[in-house]
């Protein structure tokens, strides 16, 4: 029996050994954070991204810091969600290996009413990622910034803010700012592109049925959709880091 089990140790301390340390601050709102699912602690999709990136080899410590309703406004420096960032990623950098901020934020900006700036124009939009972004590439030098796009929301979403269509038609303008940001920075990367199109395409699979001011309306993934959005999450951080984190250090 002993020399059975003993391949099996030698991998597990061969995988122990060569583990690559990431640390992983997600920024975005509701989706982020997890509404509406039953436990967002265990179920949120930055929990099932860590839960992967650990599967593929990495030590991965991380914090979800999504907030239900956060537009890029509520992020920028001297507005009240900046601070929450700052505090996770001094908690995290100290644990040494890459600092990578995850982020997908675009959602409520592109509201017609209802959410802290909205609507955002892709301008604005474009000019707040920016002020996130190298007011925290300031304070920690070093880090990486992947961007993910937004996921679709049906048109007729319409809770406590009015997004519906002209919603929508706005969260497309704001993909090819993603799109330029990295040609701008060296520490902002790309990140996912794919998952809108699918939860678009199977958002009665993946998004949770609402009841709201126009109908029922998809806009937070449920448990199978959470699962779904970490697996896009975790390919796009995987190529990054492979590219580009570890190939700095």
């Amino acid at each position: 029996m002993q020399y059975v089990l003993l391949p099996f140790i030698l991998l597990a301390c061969s995988l122990t050994l060569h583990a690559q340390p990431v640390s992983i601050v997600f920024i975005g709102n509701s989706i982020t954070y997890g509404a509406c699912l039953t436990d967002p602690s265990t179920e949120a999709p930055p929990v099932h991204t860590a839960a992967l990136l650990r599967e593929k080899g990495y030590e991965v410590a991380f914090a979800n810091c999504g907030y239900s309703g956060s537009t890029t406004v509520d992020f920028l420096p001297g507005d009240k969600l900046l601070p929450r960032v700052v505090q996770a990623a001094d908690s995290l950098s100290r644990l040494g290996g890459p600092l990578v901020f995850s982020m997908m934020l675009g959602t409520n900006d592109s509201a017609m009413r209802g959410t802290k700036g909205a609507p955002v124009s892709p301008d604005r939009y474009r000019h707040n990622l920016l002020c996130i972004i190298d007011s925290l590439h300031a304070r920690y030098p070093g880090s990486y910034f992947i961007l993910h796009r937004p996921l679709w929301y049906s048109p007729n979403t319409h809770n406590g803010a009015t997004y519906l269509a002209e919603g929508l038609q706005r969260l497309q303008t704001y993909t090819p700012v993603l799109d330029e940001l990295p040609r701008e920075r060296p520490y902002i990367l790309p990140g996912d592109r794919k998952a809108y199109d699918r939860f678009r395409r199977q958002h009665r699979k993946l998004l949770t049925p609402e009841a709201g001011n126009s109908g029922t309306f998809y806009l937070h993934p449920n448990k199978a959709g959470a699962e779904v959005l970490a697996g896009y999450w975790t390919k796009s951080i995987i190529h990054n880091m492979k590219n580009y984190v570890l190939q700095d250090k």
